[in-house]
Order: C-alpha cells, then sequence, then structure tokens
C-alpha cells in the first residue's frame, strides 16, 4: 500500500481543496487539523467521512506532533497563521516560523521523498502590470511591518537553509490570492461578503494577483512529482487594480461595486486613526496602517514558471468568484 501524504492545515480553506485533489488522485491523506477545527468548519464534512486519516495537534506543541509523520511518503505543509491584524503578533511567528520548524524535524525523521512548503507570494517582490515581480525579486514586504509577511519569508528561508544542510527533497509553492468555493471560516473570500453587504465605500489605488483556490491545489499536488528541488513556483493567474477586482466581483454577485477610490493620503490618515484606536481599546481596530499600505500598492506577479513546471491551471476569475458566491448563498452566509 502507497504511503500516506500528511497534510498539515487541513481543515483550513486550501486544505481542504488539498485534501480533495489528494484523494481524488488515489493518494492515502493523514490530515492533521488543530484542536477545535471543527467546530470551524460545520459548514463542511468532516474529514474523516471522506476516508482521511485525521490527527489533532498543534504545531506550536511539540508534544502533540509525536509520531505524526511516521510511516508518512510526503508532507504537504499548507498550516499557517494569515493574520494582519494586529500588524505585530507573536502568535503567528510561533506558527509560522516554529511551526514550519517543527514540520521539517518531523519530514527529517521520517524520511519522507517530497517535502511540499506552502508560503505566499508575498515573499517576493511585486511589480507592476507591465513588469510583474517573480521568483527572483527580492523580498520587499519589510516596508510594511506585518509579522505575518516577516515569518513567511523567514520560514521560507528555514525550508531553504533544509534543503541545504539536510538534502530535505523539499518544493516550495506559494499562492497569490485565493477565491473559490469552501472558505468556511470565512478568510480570503470574506472579500466577497463585504463587497456584497455593501460594506466597502471605495477602493484602493493598488490592486494584486487572483487565483482560484482549486488551481493553487492541483499545482501543489502536481509539486509531489514534479517541480525542482529547492525551487519556489508563485501560483497565481489574473493580476487586477482593486477598481477592476471589486467591479468583476460585485458585477458577478449583482451589486454596485465601490464608487469612489481612496486616495492615498486619505489611506494613511484611516489608518494611523485605527492604530491608534487600536492602542486605547486594547483591541485591533477594523483595519490598521500596514494593511492600508499593502492595499495602496500593486502586488503584481509572473506565473510563467509554475505554469511551465508544475502545471498551474488558469482558471477564469469569473467562475472562482461565482462559486465562492454560490457557495455562500447554499450554507446560508448571504
Amino acid at each position: 500500500m502507497e504511503k500516506p501524504v500528511l497534510v498539515t492545515g487541513a481543515g483550513g480553506f486550501l486544505g481542504r481543496h488539498l485534501v480533495q485533489e489528494l484523494l481524488h488522485r488515489g493518494y492515502a491523506v493523514r490530515a492533521l487539523v488543530r484542536p477545535g477545527r471543527a467546530a470551524v468548519t460545520s459548514a463542511l464534512p468532516p474529514l474523516a467521512s471522506l476516508g482521511v486519516e485525521v490527527r489533532t495537534g498543534d504545531l506550536c506543541q511539540p508534544a502533540s506532533l509525536v509520531g505524526l509523520a511516521e510511516g508518512c511518503g510526503a508532507i504537504v505543509h499548507a498550516a499557517a497563521r494569515a493574520e494582519v491584524n494586529p500588524a505585530r503578533n507573536p502568535a503567528v511567528w510561533a506558527a509560522n516560523l516554529g511551526g514550519t520548524e517543527a514540520v521539517l524535524h518531523l519530514a527529517r525523521q521520517a524520511e519522507v521523498n517530497r517535502f511540499v512548503y506552502v508560503g505566499t507570494a508575498n515573499v517576493f517582490g511585486f511589480g507592476s502590470r507591465q513588469h510583474p515581480g517573480d521568483e527572483n525579486r527580492p523580498y520587499a514586504g519589510q516596508r510594511y511591518g506585518l509579522d505575518y509577511m516577516d515569518s513567511k519569508r523567514a520560514a521560507t528561508n528555514r525550508v531553504l537553509q533544509a534543503v541545504t544542510e539536510w538534502q530535505l527533497p523539499a518544493v516550495l509553492v506559494h499562492p497569490t490570492f485565493m477565491l473559490g468555493p469552501g472558505d468556511a471560516k470565512p478568510t480570503s473570500n470574506a472579500l466577497l461578503l463585504e463587497l456584497y453587504q455593501q460594506k466597502l465605500p471605495g477602493y484602493p489605488t493598488g490592486g494584486k494577483n487572483y487565483v482560484h483556490v482549486r488551481d493553487v491545489a492541483v499545482a501543489t499536488v502536481n509539486a509531489l512529482t514534479q517541480g525542482r528541488m529547492g525551487e519556489s513556483y508563485i501560483l497565481g493567474n489574473q493580476n487586477l487594480s482593486y477598481r477592476e477586482a471589486f467591479g468583476l466581483m460585485a458585477r458577478r454577485m449583482g451589486v454596485r461595486p465601490p464608487a469612489w477610490p481612496i486616495p492615498a493620503p486619505l489611506a494613511r490618515l484611516y489608518g494611523a486613526a485605527c492604530d491608534g484606536q487600536a492602542r486605547l481599546t486594547g483591541r485591533p481596530a477594523q483595519l490598521n496602517s500596514a494593511m492600508m499600505a499593502v492595499a495602496g500598492d500593486g502586488h503584481y506577479f509572473s506565473v510563467q514558471k509554475a505554469r511551465t513546471e508544475l502545471g498551474l491551471p488558469q482558471t477564469e476569475l469569473e467562475q472562482a468568484i461565482t462559486e465562492a458566491f454560490h457557495w455562500f448563498k447554499d450554507h446560508h452566509y448571504v
């Protein structure tokens, strides 16, 4: 019998799609979920009902991981804390860097044949629409002061260090902004709900790259047998300004798009006001100055390398939006 693939973060938005893609291809799957994760994903069928071996553990608690990777042939490490508010958060470092170090040691002990690390495109330098960033652009996110970006860059470096020092057979994949069905928490698809509920009065001046979550899952599973050791691959699709993206999303959901651009000075002022509110109350405000700074930049990327070497599909963004919105409606989010 083929050795199972261990998937960390299996209860998350991407993790669920990874598990489904692995099962579709006939892999045996061992899924790691955090304690209490089932309550968060009550809108989805339990992983155990899919024929998956479910293990419960916390990457920040090494004692809970003993024997987790024993007998596994490969690991897909998708677990992370993708939290940007507050901008500085030690728990983000503990999960993203400390958790990655814990899984790397599991991989070394189990002598896996392949380790696929799921990062983020934000660990590379972004570019313009005409000259998008790629895997060779040096990290530019330190300007924002976001522990999420900084910790993911540090974790990426730690995986590359393991490739060099341990000869770990690792391939690194770095998704852009994922949309699609099954976002039960919700995470990135919460943007669609905010647009549908007319909670966004304007649009920032920047932009980003968007991708269907299922395309990310396909390319990530492809990385179990494709791609080069120690190489990174940006998994994305379409570069759009926020005005273009919000307009497309609103049209697909049958609502009005935000009408007004948010000038950079106003965005900075609002971000500073949110920071002040957070300091006074001791709780994060709706946004923070780091988030506003990110939204003012164009985080555009090229995905040609992943298309060529990992067979990254390119599903139309309209389909991702439609599937996500229908899933929200079917599960009474709207």
